[in-house]
């Protein structure tokens, strides 16, 4: 475990602090503090130590269900910004980890406390020259293709009923990768926008899915399932697909399932089933789920119940993250995990969906959708391809 000072990407060109989910009143005024890093060759449990961390530094999450007990206030601690892998994710969830990781240099948890302050800006004059190199892919077409047929097997054996697959791709860049990374977090409908930054690391940000938000002592999750063109013919499209809608109601209960782990017995809820949103050129279904949350539930109980989230991992999630470790030829990285704010009363974490992650490099890119035994290999690797697209075409600066 690494426990360090504050400090800024000692070998990436420094930027605003811009952490997703932060007050957007104070973004661009915020200076750190202090720092938590940790790997998951360093042992131990990453949900007890971002708590223990946070209430070191101010900041108590041992019981959600009180409010925040005072007002936000200009000065002092703003709160922190919260990032766990994937990878620690299903640590947590007690699956298998084996997929080797394409971006080691990145943590599988960080907990950045922030003051309010004067943030440092970038260095006046114009941006480096930027290059991004093609994408080369962990898995081609096909071998994704077959990934979903072996999904399929197994959901006729009765392994699984829904597993989420995802794809890797990596890029070299020269310049500087973190006004590419901000132009991300900019795309619209980013309810996550924002970039989280280390030393010689960096996480991009452009999610549009709530993966857990603790407000007032009340649990929200907002499972996003079910991907068509942004026109009209592919809204109406998604709105009649059978096989998109029992996709996302399947996700739906397993998200009930684990709020109804953490909340006050019969308050879970769900509103707004298979809404549709629109993220960049893409329509988006969503769901709402509450609930009220169990008296006592503190940060690390809550991060072992929602992590990983069960739109990235699939049903029964234990079975689902078994299968994706043995299926999926990379680790997930950045992507899938969590990103988001915590200050004692409030948690508001985003799903790393829609994320890229730079190293001293490379960029990295992630995507991928769920499965189920009425998938087609095609139109899934095409799904993909199609949620990558404004992801690589907003990092090359098109």
């Amino acid at each position: 475990m690494r426990k360090v000072g504050p400090y800024g990407v000692e070998t990436l060109p420094q930027m605003v602090v811009n952490p997703p989910a932060a007050p957007a009143r104070c973004r661009g005024g915020l200076v750190e503090r202090a720092r938590l890093q940790w790997r998951r060759s360093d042992g131990g449990d990453p949900a007890a130590l971002a708590e223990e961390f946070l209430a070191a530094h101010g900041l108590p999450l041992h019981d959600l269900s009180r409010p925040g007990g005072r007002q936000h206030r200009s000065t002092g601690a703003c709160g922190a910004a919260l990032y766990l892998s994937a990878a620690a994710g299903a640590l947590l969830a007690g699956a298998p980890t084996t997929a080797t990781d394409p971006t080691p240099t990145l943590p599988d948890l960080a907990v950045v406390v922030y003051d309010h302050g004067l943030s440092p800006t970038p260095p006046p004059g114009p941006p480096p020259g930027w290059r991004l190199d093609d994408w080369t892919e962990s898995w081609t077409p096909r071998q994704h293709a077959d990934a979903v047929d072996a999904v399929r097997a197994a959901i006729g054996r009765g392994d699984v009923y829904q597993t989420n697959l995802v794809g890797h791709a990596a890029a070299r860049y020269t310049g500087d990768p973190l006004p590419a990374l901000n132009r991300l977090a900019a795309l619209p409908g980013a309810r996550y926008g924002g970039v989280l930054t280390g030393d010689g690391w960096a996480i991009g940000c452009a999610s549009p899915e709530t993966l857990i938000e603790v407000t007032d002592g009340h649990l929200t999750t907002r499972p996003i399932k079910g991907t068509r063109p942004a026109t009209t013919a592919g809204r109406a499209e998604l709105l009649a697909s059978a096989k998109e809608r029992a996709e996302h109601i399947m996700i739906v209960d397993l998200e009930r399932n684990d709020l109804a782990q953490i909340a006050r017995t019969g308050t879970v809820t769900v509103d707004d089933l298979f809404a549709i949103r629109r993220w960049c050129d893409l329509w988006q279904a969503e769901s709402t789920v509450r609930a009220a949350v169990a008296h006592g539930l503190g940060l690390a109980d809550l991060l072992r119940a929602t992590c990983p989230g069960g739109s990235v991992t699939g049903a029964p999630k234990l079975a689902a993250l078994t299968q994706i470790g043995a299926l999926e030829p990379v680790g997930r990285g950045a992507s899938m995990g969590a990103l988001g704010w915590v200050t004692p009363g409030r948690v508001d974490l985003g799903l790393t969906i829609r994320t890229a992650a730079a190293d001293t490099e490379k960029l990295h890119t992630w995507a991928g959708g769920g499965i189920t035994w009425d998938s087609d290999p095609a139109a899934e690797v095409a799904e993909a391809a199609a949620k990558t697209a404004p992801i690589r075409a907003t990092l090359a600066g098109r």
